[in-house]
């Protein structure tokens, strides 16, 4: 009873070739000789009309057949061109120079373990590490953030209580945020080199700004801080929008980034007193130089945790940085911190002062080679502080019952010198912060300034040129008229003053209109 398309097609009396024809009507069957032989129908006229008609039927089944096939075509066209497209975008966002070589079998390695993220299966985690430290094509590198993600969801879950809320990322773009301003303020700030954002308003900073938008939606204690849309743009460079989205919930929530996002500042600042604790315990020398200077970690080091690295230094290196938080989580920021300190210890130790100092942790020590950037990055992997920076916590933290039970001693014996002392050390931090703001501040309104100053000196070039452009055309006709307009031995004088006229028709408007 089932018969396949091409039997009914040879049944029917049509070419299998072509396509059976989308008609409300159903395919005309041919009469058998039996049947006209019976009917005896030889009217010529009917013959002809029979002719006729079965002509004009085999035309609307090729009109329809290459209607369907213009529709194909151009379905296809438009597949063609969103590839193309798709690629083009693709090319701009990794363009970026990789830390070290990654092999073909490598590459391979990870098109076997991608199969497992589609089928859900853990994976051996010192195998995992292997590969990534052997390196990660940046071709895929969206697709390895996204498997070891899954593999730590594998093996983690996070309590009911910290879970963000389920609104998919849909429904949080149709929402308006609060925090809109800050966020248009900072598109232009975020990777202003890179040619995938550098464009206003275009399609980098848009998707940016829906990422943004979508998550300070989503995390209302956080909500948006000034450092999270550099790893929001270095998510996007990999992955679509709400790949990214995805990525980004599980950076803040699943590995806890976010606590360093929230208002109070208190994860950010333990994380400070962590990394001076180490540079205490491990390089004594390059800390006591530190702290004669009166340079404290969160002088230079916040930016690197509020922006993991992305703010400051070259793309390919963040990129390896967060090849190494998908695995590891938060520490991974403190082995790169204390690496890059370590490894410059020695020039570090040479700048004499203050400015000196901050101008080399700012300027010089983010501009490495890819030897040193290789270099770096196998420390990383090599390195293990997890403990200590657990020690260090629960010690802050006992420090802090310590200062606030002093604070209530003092309050019964005496009040004002007490807390004066205690304070001291707070308002230490809080003059290097203010100072880095003003410092801030400074440079972002001479920014400002240069860049409106050159705005408007563009505007008056171009309107200039734009007038000047003018008056030479009306110079170059009145010439021509002049030309018409006189005789030929008169002309044949004036030649060579019309010749140098035409050349430079503004220098002769100037000194034609000198008194």
């Amino acid at each position: 009873m089932n018969k396949s398309p091409s039997a009914m097609q040879q049944q029917d009396g049509l070419d299998t070739s072509e396509l059976l024809p989308l008609s409300p009507l159903a395919p005309p069957m041919e009469e058998e000789p039996l049947v006209i032989f019976v009917s005896g129908d030889d009217d010529p006229e009917k013959v002809e009309e029979r002719k006729k008609s079965e002509e004009l039927r085999s035309l609307w089944r090729k009109a329809i057949h290459q209607q369907i096939l213009l529709l194909r075509m151009e379905k296809e066209n438009q597949k063609l061109e969103a590839s193309r497209d798709e690629l083009q975008s693709r090319k701009v966002k990794l363009d970026y120079e990789e830390v070290g070589i990654c092999q073909k079998e490598v590459l391979i390695t990870w098109d076997k373990k991608l199969l497992n993220c589609r089928t859900k299966i853990r994976c051996d985690m010192e195998d995992i590490h292997t590969s990534l430290k052997e390196g990660v094509p940046k071709s895929r590198r969206g697709e390895i953030w996204q498997f070891l993600a899954l593999q730590y969801r594998l093996r983690h879950r996070l309590p009911n209580k910290q879970q963000p809320p389920d609104t998919s990322y849909k429904e949080l773009l149709k929402q308006l945020t609060a925090q809109q301003h800050a966020i248009l303020v900072d598109l232009g700030r975020t990777f202003p080199t890179h040619p995938y954002f550098s464009a206003q308003l275009g399609a980098g900073q848009l998707s940016l700004f829906n990422l943004l938008k979508a998550y300070s939606l989503l995390d209302k204690e956080v909500g948006y801080c000034q450092g999270i849309s550099f790893v929001a743009g270095v998510l996007l460079l990999h992955m679509s929008e709400e790949q990214a989205f995805e990525m980004l919930k599980f950076l803040m929530y699943d590995l806890g980034f976010r606590k360093q996002y929230r208002p109070d500042m208190m994860s950010l600042q333990i994380q400070m007193y962590q990394l001076s604790r180490l540079l205490h315990d491990y390089h004594r020398d390059l800390y006591n130089h530190l702290e004669e200077n009166e340079i404290s970690p969160s002088l230079y080091a916040a930016p690197w945790f509020l922006t993991l690295f992305a703010s400051q230094f070259p793309l390919g290196f963040v990129a390896r940085v967060f090849d190494i938080i998908f695995l590891q989580g938060t520490e991974v920021i403190f082995k790169v911190a204390l690496s890059l300190l370590s490894n410059q210890e020695a020039l570090i130790m040479e700048c004499e002062n203050f400015e000196n100092i901050v101008e080399f942790l700012k300027s010089t020590l983010p501009d490495m080679n890819s030897s040193e950037m290789e270099k770096l990055i196998t420390q990383v992997f090599e390195m293990d502080i997890s403990k200590q920076l657990h020690a260090y916590e629960v010690e802050y933290h006992v420090l802090q019952d310590e200062l606030q039970e002093s604070s209530y001693a003092c309050e019964e014996s005496e009040p004002m010198e007490k807390l004066e002392r205690a304070n001291s050390q707070l308002k230490r931090q809080n003059m290097d912060l203010l100072e880095k703001l003003q410092i801030a501040h400074a440079k972002i309104q001479t920014l400002e300034s240069n860049l409106e100053n050159l705005l408007t000196r563009e505007t008056k070039m171009k309107s200039l040129i734009r007038t000047l452009e003018q008056e030479k055309m009306a110079y170059q006709k009145a010439v021509e008229q002049i030309r018409k307009l006189l005789p030929a031995d008169a002309l044949a004088n004036c030649e060579p003053l019309l010749r140098d006229f035409n050349c430079n028709p503004n220098s002769r408007a100037k000194t034609g209109n000198k008194p």
